[in-house]
């Protein structure tokens, strides 16, 4: 919430080494995201080199009328076979630290002395992961600044994005990172309601992308609740035409009327204006494609459809996605157009094998590495 917390960068000390020394700390919000920038008056080598001489780098969150630290994220050195250093974050009750647990964050190093951490708000609340073991347990010996500094934060409001390859398909996002997207199609729709989805994948912290038929809009969901629900989730909303037809079918204006109406109307009900949009049947053409560019949209398709609009089974579901699942992946499945209550079955043990598996699970926009618009 705007202005709610304050906030202190601080190094601690666990063992007879001299506390590093915050020459200066930044914390400042772009978008849904923040930014801890600290430059340190000695070297930062690694953070496994903190690790073994016992210190620790971390911001320390206080509420703002109370003074009370409910909260510190600590940089800590990789896990495993990992290889990047990890952000952890140890939630504070009455003076007692709780499990530490690590948070999606990115870690940058612009020079020996200075370090960034960007992060969004809402790690601190829902920080996913088991929790970690954190030896140690020092005290801290230097404050920076000596009072905390009030972080005024807004609650960005999302309004577009950036397309990315204009007038060609994207079947697929990039191989050399394990993340896979989750793609539902042809809602909102009632059988089940499609805030059903949205609610188990906010339950699983999986953040997935929805392709809309406009026309549907009105009938199940007037008020556009569930879609401004889907955007304050994390997840993404596309373009899935107003009324689902063979786009190959139509006049180079009916396909234009076809984007645009849909996109007017989840604009009305959310404030955001898509910049993805997915042919029905698959039905493309370079010509469509350039149409859809003309209109700021990128054109997605998919590499895994496990064909749940037939309704195989909540087996097939699974095993046909656990299959095909490989780095970059885009996963076609179905929130409206039929009985989905075979595809909203098949969500748990999907996403929960993925992760075991070490994939990220990202909308669209994040595989693609769109960039999104706030106000």
């Amino acid at each position: 919430s705007s202005g709610a917390e304050s906030s202190g960068a601080a190094s601690s000390l666990a063992a007879p080494r001299a506390p590093l020394t915050v020459r200066s700390a930044s914390l400042f919000q772009r978008g849904r995201r923040l930014r801890l920038t600290v430059t340190l008056r000695e070297p930062l080598l690694s953070s496994r080199s903190l690790s073994r001489q016992h210190r620790s780098l971390c911001l320390l969150l206080e509420r703002r009328r109370s003074g009370a630290l409910f909260a510190q994220l600590c940089l800590a050195p990789p896990a495993g076979r990992d290889r990047g250093a990890r952000v952890l974050l140890t939630r504070i009750a009455r003076g007692r630290a709780g499990a530490s647990r690590p948070i999606a964050a990115m870690i940058a190093r612009p020079s020996i002395h200075r370090l960034s951490v960007t992060f969004t708000p809402a790690r601190v609340g829902a920080a996913a992961g088991p929790p970690v073991s954190v030896g140690g347990g020092g005290t801290c010996r230097l404050l920076y600044p000596l009072r905390p500094r009030l972080a005024r934060l807004h609650t960005p409001r999302l309004v577009g994005c950036l397309p990315a390859r204009r007038g060609s398909s994207i079947f697929e996002g990039p191989s050399n990172r394990r993340e896979i997207a989750l793609t539902f199609d042809d809602g909102p729709w009632n059988d089940p309601p499609s805030i059903d989805f949205v609610n188990l994948l906010a339950r699983y912290h999986v953040p997935a992308t929805f392709f809309e038929i406009g026309s549907q809009i009105s009938g199940y969901d007037p008020a556009g609740a569930v879609e401004r629900r889907m955007l304050a989730a994390g997840d993404m909303i596309g373009d899935h035409t107003w009324t689902h037809p063979d786009m190959l079918t139509l006049s180079a204006g009916a396909q234009r009327s076809q984007l645009q109406l849909t996109q007017h109307a989840i604009k009305r009900a959310t404030g955001f204006t898509p910049c993805l949009w997915r042919p029905p049947y698959g039905a493309v053409s370079s010509s469509l494609s350039a149409l859809a560019g003309s209109l700021g949209m990128s054109t997605i398709l998919w590499n895994v459809d496990p064909r749940d609009w037939s309704l195989p089974g909540v087996g097939s579901i699974e095993g046909n996605v656990l299959a095909n699942a490989r780095n970059g992946a885009i996963v076609d499945m179905h929130f409206g157009g039929g009985p989905r209550q075979q595809t909203l079955a098949a969500l748990p043990r999907i996403i929960t094998t993925l992760r075991s598996r070490g994939y990220r699970l990202v909308t669209l926009t994040t595989l693609l590495g769109m960039r999104l618009i706030y106000r």
